[in-house]
């Protein structure tokens, strides 16, 4: 592991300061490891997407034809995403 030598100065308010630092305490570390790792993690997940990968000639025709079809239907998918599921309707004074 590299030595850091590079710094953040961050502002935050007093219930901020609190939320992470009562989450670092959960998470059995210091508030700057929380936050580094939080923070380093939502980048590498807004970024990975803007990634670049590289494919031979052959490997992007194959690719592109499959993006050039037409969108199909998914056999049940429709009815699993609009079913309702017990997360859906506030549980009643019988279910808690």
């Amino acid at each position: 592991m590299s030595a850091k030598e590079e710094r953040l100065h961050l502002r935050v308010d007093a219930a901020q300061k609190a939320l992470l630092e009562a989450a670092g305490r959960a998470a059995g570390t210091s508030v700057s490891t929380f936050v580094l790792k939080a923070a380093t993690e939502a980048a590498a997940d807004v970024l990975a997407d803007r990634r670049a990968f590289v494919l031979d000639q052959d490997a992007w025709r194959v690719f592109d034809e499959v993006l050039a079809r037409p969108a199909q239907e998914v056999a049940g998918l429709r009815e699993l995403l609009t079913t309702p599921t017990v997360l859906d309707s506030p549980l009643g004074d019988d279910q808690r």
